[in-house]
């Protein structure tokens, strides 16, 4: 416990200053006039809009944690069957990765609109948006977690015995828990993100619909509180899934306790 607070300090400590520099520099670039209010309100015009305007802040933030947590869900979860697949069957890996990277190269707010268009605008082009932005980090790292495995271990198992799903369980799903974990990371913070994009192009609430509001009325201070709050969410949702990664191997992380 004695060791553990230094550590932290020491491994956090050079990005709090950077951070406190930058806002230092903001404020001093907004008080002396360099840039006019209107295009740039200071940080403490931000944080007195941050609070104000909790209420609809949260109220609005409700909407988009709901259809983040379901196409998060739905994105890991598909994202699992498909690299069990194409793991599993080799033609399957090559017909369909590189359709997978293809998608990946198509932006996200050329798709939006078509998924309006399609579905609406209620939350379910809002939650296939943030499935098709969230289950390729996934995928790819499950693939990669799959395929780094020692053949030479596959090979002892084999050799005793062990049948597919045993080489499965055993083996390869508990080797593929760091890179499954990397892209859960990444996956997390695409949610909000995409949720929040399919939220400008139409909807009746939600973080994205609140933001293209204050934009319309240009209240930038209110816009920055947004985003500010937008990464806010999506680190505390980084932070959870660093959290259940720990839960999960905690073998990991005994060297930083040490």
């Amino acid at each position: 416990m004695t060791r553990k607070l230094p550590n932290t300090i020491r491994r956090n400590g050079p990005a709090l200053a950077a951070a406190a520099v930058l806002l230092a520099v903001w404020q001093a670039v907004c008080s002396v006039g360099l840039v006019p209010g209107y295009m740039l309100p200071s940080p403490i015009e931000v944080a007195s809009a941050l609070v104000k305007d909790w209420p609809a802040l949260w109220e609005n933030a409700q909407i988009t944690l709901q259809e983040a947590f379901y196409g998060l869900a739905l994105g890991v979860a598909i994202g699992f069957v498909f690299a069990v697949l194409m793991d599993a069957f080799d033609v399957l890996y090559r017909a369909f990765y590189p359709i997978l990277v293809i998608t990946q190269t198509i932006p996200t707010v050329a798709i939006a609109p078509l998924l309006v268009l399609w579905f609406g605008y209620e939350m379910t082009p809002k939650i296939i948006l943030i499935i098709l932005v969230t289950f390729f980090p996934v995928t790819v790292g499950l693939l990669d977690g799959f395929r780094a495995v020692d053949p030479d271990a596959v090979g002892l198992l084999r050799s005793m015995g062990a049948g597919r799903w045993q080489i499965f369980r055993y083996l390869k799903c508990p080797s593929a828990l760091p890179h499954f974990f990397s892209g859960l990371r990444i996956a997390a913070a695409y949610s909000v993100v995409g949720a929040v994009i399919s939220e400008w192009l139409g909807g009746f609430g939600g973080l994205g619909v609140y933001m293209t509001r204050v934009k319309k009325a240009y209240a930038f201070d209110k816009m920055f509180a947004v985003i500010i709050l937008i990464s806010v969410i999506s680190l505390a949702l980084m932070a959870l899934v660093e959290l259940a990664e720990r839960r999960c191997m905690p073998y990991r992380h005994l060297r930083e306790k040490s």
